[in-house]
């Protein structure tokens, strides 16, 4: 009798968005925190409507948006001028 080993499947990868536009995914326990870091990012940047699908068997939420860095706002936009990738920079929890 032989077994036959089925080769796994890779998940689809996301598509990137254009140069400039960032998608953001928000997982948070509740809807009210994950709007309150929504509108946060809003204020920096302009964005698109948001979507919001529940996350988890706990009833989280995520909301998905996609904000354009073309077009920030103070603060984001002396952060953005300031900042860049350090060869110390880790994943965060959840990156792949």
């Amino acid at each position: 009798m032989t077994s036959a080993h089925a080769t796994p499947t890779p998940a689809p990868a996301d598509p990137v968005p254009p140069a400039g536009y960032a998608d953001i995914r928000v997982v948070a326990a509740s809807p009210e925190t994950a709007r309150r870091v929504a509108e946060v990012l809003r204020h920096c940047f302009d964005s698109t409507e948001q979507c919001s699908y529940p996350a988890g068997r706990e009833g989280g939420t995520r909301l998905h948006f996609t904000v354009d860095t073309t077009h920030s706002a103070e603060p984001a936009r002396s952060w953005l001028a300031t900042s860049r990738a350090s060869a110390a920079d880790r994943p965060q929890y959840g990156d792949v």
